[in-house]
């Protein structure tokens, strides 16, 4: 069958992102064929188009996650079947597509509370902070935490979900407007970064004491600020590199600041087991059916012009989550 998707045949700027039609064969042995309804936009496409994360070869498929319906199925797939409504995040890259093969055990049933658009904007960015704030640290009600970013996909569902948990939670933002969107999504202290020294900011709402644990996505241009904000024997998770990657360490400055932990996790080693994933998905559906968790997704592109949702957020225009819908009706 064919299908339309955007591939990039090189690296680089948006510009390479090419609206092309495929050829999609039926499905193989553990493999769906899946119709998506809504795609995923996170910034991890972005590393994969500029080359900061080597892809295997060209022409590829960007995109990690997707909400749609079972189409079909190959031999020994017995987790889903035609005609599921499935959501996913993992797997090989591809989701920028009207339909996709991917294997099956990836895929995960979306409950029928949820729409295909919540479908595909929660799960990698809710899976992310389920793991981060459960599994790479258990959160305790009562901690302080600093989130870099709390305005975006991420910032906004971890507010929510460490407000939950009892967390004392500390975020940075680049505007007042982002500010208050933090502050009315679970951010007790929003700091504007722009204008505020955010380590300052920190030392002054704990007290001096510092943070237990800092999550960082932001990376070279947090990376010193982000040790300093934390308390003796925290923990710094660097997550992702939103302003580039962080150059080597030096490890005697963990010593020198107080026995800190360093860790960079992925959402993929998290959920890389069905048993993993299936755990990960479901604290995130029971968050959000809940009301715990509320998805704030702000920005809507077409397929066909994925390009523009590149530069919004690599541009930081973007709140909260956004999705990609295809051109072809359903």
């Amino acid at each position: 069958m064919h299908a339309n998707a955007v591939r990039i045949h090189e690296t680089g700027g948006p510009e390479v992102l090419m609206y092309e039609a495929i050829e999609l064969s039926d499905p193989g042995p553990g493999e769906a064929l899946v119709r998506h309804h809504a795609i995923g936009l996170n910034f991890i496409d972005v590393y994969l188009r500029t080359g900061l994360y080597p892809l295997p070869g060209f022409p590829s498929g960007l995109g990690f996650e997707a909400a749609g319906i079972v189409e079909a199925v190959g031999e020994g797939v017995e987790v889903v079947a035609p005609g599921d409504r499935v959501a996913y995040a993992g797997g090989a890259p591809g989701a920028y597509a009207e339909a996709r093969l991917i294997a099956a055990d990836r895929l995960v049933k979306l409950p029928e509370s949820l729409d295909f658009d919540q479908g595909a904007a929660m799960m990698l960015q809710g899976m992310t902070v389920e793991y981060l704030i459960h599994r790479t640290h258990e959160v305790q009600p009562g901690d302080f935490v600093l989130f870099h970013a709390a305005a975006g996909g991420v910032g906004l569902i971890a507010c929510q979900w460490l407000d939950r948990i009892g967390a004392k939670v500390i975020g940075t933002v680049g505007s007042e407007e982002k500010a208050a969107l933090a502050r009315a999504h679970g951010c007790h202290h929003p700091i504007n970064y722009r204008s505020e020294n955010f380590v300052e900011r920190v030392r002054e709402i704990t007290d001096g004491k510092g943070v237990r644990v800092v999550y960082d996505s932001i990376g070279k241009d947090t990376w010193e600020g982000s040790l300093d904000c934390l308390q003796p024997r925290g923990l710094m998770v660097s997550y992702g590199n939103a302003s580039g990657p962080v150059a080597a360490v030096n490890l005697g400055i963990l010593a020198q600041k107080g026995s800190l932990y360093v860790t960079r996790p992925t959402l993929f080693t998290y959920t890389a087991s069905r048993e993993d994933l299936v755990l990960s998905a479901g604290r995130l559906f029971e968050a959000v059916e809940s009301g715990a968790v509320k998805l704030n997704i702000n920005q809507r592109y077409e397929l066909e012009n994925v390009a523009q949702a590149h530069r919004d957020l690599e541009d930081r225009k973007t709140t909260g989550s956004s999705v990609i819908l295809p051109l072809r009706p359903i």
